[in-house]
């Protein structure tokens, strides 16, 4: 994408950039499309160059962090709605995995797009959770189809 990003945008990145930069513990995150596409991310450990500087010319190699934590959370989504399905289960709301390294959350936004943060295995899980479900509320409604379209076009960076 050419030109400055949108108020909205700025907004939505500044909004995921204070999530990671303010929950202790979380690593990355990603912010994923219903249909699975990384529309913003961190990088793992705090190698993302920032909002000002643009996606690499090949996303695959500076930015693989963020679409490697994308496919995973897309990827569990996609399970556990099935899981849910064959359960009678209802709506998915959120997904824990706990490993013996880190956490892995994964909440649904309200149109159907997905937060996903990785977080160190020392992390106060609840604390995890509380700030992500905040960030769902406050953001899910901004999440607008154009906004959606602009994110995926800007690359998937500038969280952090």
């Amino acid at each position: 994408m050419t030109g400055a990003l949108s108020h909205e945008a700025r907004n939505f990145r500044w909004l995921l950039r204070n999530l990671v930069q303010e929950v202790h513990g979380i690593r990355s995150v990603a912010v994923v499309s219903s249909d699975g596409l990384l529309l913003c991310g961190s990088e793992p450990d705090g190698d993302d160059p920032g909002p000002d500087v643009p996606p690499p010319a090949h996303p695959g190699l500076a930015g693989s962090g963020r679409m490697d934590l994308a496919a995973v959370v897309s990827g569990l989504a996609s399970l556990t709605v099935g899981a849910a399905q064959l359960m009678d289960g209802g709506r998915v709301r959120q997904t824990t995995v706990a490993m013996s390294g880190g956490v892995l959350v994964v909440m649904s936004i309200s149109d159907g797009s997905l937060l996903g943060a990785h977080a160190t295995a020392d992390c106060d899980l609840s604390v995890v959770a509380y700030e992500m479900a905040l960030f769902v509320g406050r953001a899910g409604h901004v999440l607008t189809p154009a906004l959606r379209s602009e994110l995926r076009q800007s690359g998937g960076g500038g969280a952090r």
